[in-house]
């Protein structure tokens, strides 16, 4: 699948995956993104608020159609995969998926998705929200200790040639992603997710008990193993995870 054709991009709106959804709504052809400078009321899982300062974060919703909840069942797997595989094409990063939906960089969170689906209208819009080149001291200094961007820090080498890659340049190579891994089987989602996994083997707790992450199954629920040797499945809906440190 091609994505980026066509292209409606906002200097201001309050969220690409509302814009992107009302585009779909009205006929939106599959591919369709929506992308904007800046956001004044974006969002993440569970209504959580996504801070991205104008012009150095990728706003960016995709339509993905058809969709079907069945064959894309792995699709909120195969999204942060893109996004992973976008950040490193164009930055000297390494990146992990912390499940369900958090792509980190040393543990600091660069990018978050967010999966909206209408199985009975065959569509899905798919919204990313990637820190590109924002420096660390300008996050909440609630955030600076657990949030990261694209911008290499002196550690990690310094600025790339061309400097700090650009949010035009983090878009295309999105887009290019995002085209092929939407269409990937289960064998190969699941197969390069799991080095991904930033979770496996790590102490965690959700609402109502805590364990052991062991790996992602077919279905994409994570397999935690409590203390007392039950394996226990966890679907994204319903948790809410906390990693021990």
């Amino acid at each position: 699948m091609i994505f980026g054709f066509p292209h409606r991009h906002f200097r201001r709106t309050d969220s690409t995956n509302e814009r992107a959804k009302e585009l779909a709504l009205a006929g939106g052809p599959g591919g369709l993104v929506v992308t904007a400078t800046e956001q004044t009321a974006g969002r993440g899982r569970r209504g959580s608020a996504w801070f991205a300062p104008p012009g150095v974060c990728l706003l960016y919703s995709g339509l993905l159609r058809p969709f079907d909840s069945e064959r894309d069942r792995l699709l909120p797997l195969a999204v942060p995969l893109a996004v992973c595989e976008a950040a490193e094409s164009i930055a000297p990063v390494r990146c992990q998926v912390k499940w369900p939906n958090d792509v980190w960089i040393d543990e600091r969170k660069v990018a978050g998705v967010l999966v909206e689906a209408r199985p009975e209208e065959a569509w899905a819009v798919i919204g990313v929200g990637l820190n590109v080149a924002v420096p660390q001291e300008n996050f909440p200094a609630e955030l600076r200790e657990t949030a990261t961007s694209l911008l290499p820090t002196e550690a990690e080498g310094g600025m790339p040639p061309g400097g700090a890659p650009g949010v035009r340049r983090t878009l295309q190579a999105l887009n290019d992603a995002l085209g092929r891994w939407v269409e990937a089987d289960d064998e190969t989602v699941l197969g390069a997710y799991r080095p991904r996994d930033a979770l496996a083997g790590r102490e965690v707790s959700w609402d109502g008990g805590e364990g052991t992450a062991l790996e992602v199954d077919e279905q994409g629920h994570l397999v935690v193993a409590t203390a007392d040797g039950e394996r226990v499945r966890l679907g994204a809906g319903e948790v809410h995870l906390a990693v021990e440190r």
